[in-house]
């Protein structure tokens, strides 16, 4: 297996990252751990939580998934696994967190409550890769890292990593780590896929030129790309109950992953696979690993079947031809999801 180095870390890890989101809401703690047996026995050794997860957040459901894989990492040996997990983004964001009553922040407090939490679910005295779920738009970014650089001396935490950023945000926290003598971001986890190459437009370059590793969730955009949603107007996954919801975001989420333009496209990437012989998901996760800035792509599941398709892409390197196909994709229809 081709392990890779998160930024410039000693984190050496899968080329495949087992995300967990789904872990208490469409799947069950047998199944949960049923598809970290099947992942770690393949060879994976990244697994990738959240304070805030399972997926959709309630209030009464947070926490529930880094239980489960706190009761499940009980059953191999610690220092085998590269675990990450991630502080709430801010409320003053996109999302109002249903945890601390709707209160969080990126400052010293609610680090320090969020750590102090995940370390008692996951069962564990250190995360390895901590990182932000969201970026705070209220809170000067100096003090939220001095609070993760405590982690870090502390011993609680390994290395730290951002998410949802932007080439802005990341920057910005790169030179202030620098300046101040602080821990810096390593890692960035952002959406990236065949339908959403946003990253590709500003900040592969800052990933490429700073060392700092992208961590791609979603790279079946939501289960699009399995092409589940080409094949049926109603069914099994969550943009099917998501389009009608009462929730406005959850709404919105929908209409941006299943449109028009990201059904259409989809089409294509399905015969290209075909053509190639290739499982649709197969191809999918190829390509989102196959950059040089990309150390783990993060897949998911709720069933342990799924995971034959997505473990196929772990050593695959797709041909010119297959990646010139799927630019013209992308070439035909840019940025499909906005």
């Amino acid at each position: 297996m081709n392990f890779r180095y998160i930024g410039k870390t000693g984190l050496r890890v899968s080329p495949i990252c087992m995300g967990t989101m789904t872990f208490g809401s469409q799947c069950d703690e047998k199944e949960a751990f049923k598809i970290m047996d099947k992942a770690y026995d393949a060879g994976v050794n990244f697994f990738d939580t959240a304070e805030l997860y399972p997926v959709p957040p309630t209030k009464e459901s947070s926490g529930l998934t880094e239980e489960m894989v706190g009761r499940w990492l009980r059953t191999k040996p610690r220092d085998s696994i590269i675990l990450a997990s991630k502080v709430a983004g801010a409320a003053n964001g996109w999302f109002v967190p249903p945890i601390r009553h709707g209160y969080t922040a990126i400052d010293r407090f609610h680090i320090e409550r969020a750590i102090e939490g995940s370390l008692k679910r996951l069962g564990t005295d250190y995360i390895d890769l901590y990182q932000m779920h969201w970026p705070d738009s209220v809170v000067p970014i100096e003090e939220s890292l001095r609070a993760f650089d405590a982690l870090v001396q502390s011993g609680k935490v390994r290395y730290i990593g951002t998410s949802n950023d932007t080439a802005y945000g990341t920057c910005k926290a790169l030179m202030s780590s620098k300046y101040e003598k602080l821990t810096r971001f390593e890692s960035i986890q952002n959406n990236f896929s065949l339908l959403n190459r946003r990253f590709l437009d500003e900040l592969f370059v800052l990933a490429k030129n700073e060392q700092v590793s992208l961590l791609p969730y979603s790279p079946l955009a939501g289960g699009v790309l399995s092409g589940k949603y080409n094949q049926a107007q109603t069914g099994e996954g969550r943009f099917f109950e998501y389009i009608h919801s009462s929730n406005a975001r959850q709404r919105v989420m929908a209409q941006r992953f299943m449109n028009d333009k990201t059904l259409l496209s989809t089409q294509k990437y399905l015969k290209i696979a075909h053509d190639a012989g290739l499982h649709p998901v197969t191809m999918a996760i190829a390509w989102s690993k196959q950059f040089d800035f990309v150390a783990s792509t993060i897949i998911g599941a709720t069933k342990v079947e799924q995971l034959d398709a997505s473990l196929a892409a772990m050593d695959l390197v797709l041909s010119d031809e297959v990646l010139s196909a799927c630019d013209k994709v992308h070439n035909e229809t840019l940025y499909p999801m906005g």
